[in-house]
């Protein structure tokens, strides 16, 4: 589970733990790591990683395929933001900001998809021949990204472009790929927002009118995993949200 101390991945942590899945929790926060780690007790796990460091995503998804068990469902959550025009009064954006959000977005996702499929590659079959499930995260933001948003709506639309072609790669192994596109939800990153700007966020979602909550992004990613006809799929989880402009 990258990106598995907070947010969305803190709660697709907690909701396969509890349907009795062993989860290895990699992030680069380890103080919050160990944390929920800790709390959850038996089959619960924590390695520091960075999705962008090869050896350390290698290591983490070692540590998930124990021999006993094998890893059998990845989740990518580990992201970041950056708002800024593609020019303004202050001059063009600036390119390390742009290559930070895609190096940790874009590229940090494929990272964790390429050794957590590899690691599948070594699981028995189950019965419909499924070796594993490798779970995303875009944004809607992939195709309704709003003004000071290229940085983050390009890494998470390549995100969008890499599901059919990597669930394609891997469907003569049994290893599904499927995305989630998640609109405004009510993660630590919208935390420092005051209240009324929250509810603000909230009400501009037809329905229901209000920030997604983390259970229901858990909720959409173990049913995917339990879902073997989820695969090269996109799903956009936003209570029909199409973003304004700004």
């Amino acid at each position: 589970m990258a990106g598995g101390a907070s947010g969305l991945g803190e709660a697709t942590v907690r909701a396969l733990h509890e349907r009795g899945a062993h989860v290895t929790i990699a992030d680069v926060n380890a103080d919050k790591g160990e944390e929920l780690a800790s709390e959850l007790g038996d089959r619960a796990a924590f390695v520091r990683c960075d999705v962008t460091n090869e050896q350390e995503v290698e290591a983490a998804v070692s540590a998930a395929a124990q021999p006993a068990r094998g890893l059998r469902a990845s989740v990518s959550c580990a992201g970041v933001g950056w708002a800024e025009r593609t020019a303004s009064k202050r001059g063009p954006h600036q390119l390390q900001p742009f290559e930070t959000v895609i190096r940790i977005n874009l590229i940090g996702t494929f990272n964790v998809l390429r050794h957590a499929a590899a690691a599948m590659n070594d699981n028995e079959p189950t019965q419909d021949g499924e070796r594993g499930v490798c779970v995303n995260t875009a944004s809607i933001a992939a195709f309704d990204g709003q003004i000071g948003q290229i940085a983050y709506s390009a890494s998470k639309g390549g995100i969008v472009g890499l599901t059919l072609p990597a669930a394609r790669d891997l469907a003569s192994r049994g290893i599904r790929v499927v995305t989630i596109a998640p609109g405004t939800f009510d993660t630590p990153l919208l935390g420092a927002l005051p209240q009324e700007a929250r509810d603000e966020l909230g009400r501009a979602i037809p329905f229901p009118q209000r920030l997604g909550q983390p259970e229901e992004f858990a909720a959409l990613a173990v049913h995917i995993a339990e879902n073997p006809m989820l695969n090269g799929e996109v799903i956009r989880l936003d209570g029909a949200l199409r973003m304004p402009p700004r």
